[in-house]
């Protein structure tokens, strides 16, 4: 029944949409692990692509970044459906420690939302927060790019070493 999915065929054709749903998918709560899929579907065009920066490989790098901006921002806005809370009620360090962060450096920690498992928690907080959306969107793009264009380069060197 399902015979299709398993054939090579089916997952080279739809490789950037794989990429999309993955990085969409960890830039939220749930697992996508948009890193290992990116450095093998990235390492993949590099050993047929003539330079770096081809077109199947610049559209890989804008549908991951693409997908895990808007990943970002879903936990931006899930975040701010919470009521914003009081920093005087909050009894946990750990809390008080994030909100104090982002009262003394503002959206810019938000470059930092690429981050395993805290990139998720800035996101949620800035909402929380209601930092600017858009300021929130081009911090958190920046910051999600920053992170594929590393993982590029980390790619470009492994391949032509």
């Amino acid at each position: 029944m399902f015979e299709w999915m398993f054939e090579a065929d089916f997952w080279q054709q739809h490789s950037l949409w794989f990429m999309f749903v993955s990085s969409f998918l960890s830039a939220t709560v749930l697992p996508g692990n948009s890193e290992i899929i990116f450095l093998a579907l990235v390492s993949a065009n590099l050993f047929t692509a003539q330079d770096y920066f081809s077109p199947p490989v610049f559209n890989l790098l804008s549908l991951a970044t693409l997908g895990n901006t808007l990943g970002g921002l879903t936990t931006y806005w899930l975040g701010r459906v919470f009521p914003k809370p009081e920093l005087r009620d909050q009894s946990n360090k750990k809390v008080r420690w994030v909100f104090a962060k982002f009262q003394r450096y503002g959206i810019f920690v938000l470059l930092l939302s690429w981050l395993p498992l805290i990139g998720d928690l800035l996101c949620a907080v800035a909402g929380v927060m209601r930092l600017n959306w858009f300021a929130s969107l081009c911090c958190i793009f920046i910051g999600k790019a920053l992170r594929y264009v590393f993982l590029l380069y980390l790619a470009v060197g492994y391949t032509f070493w």
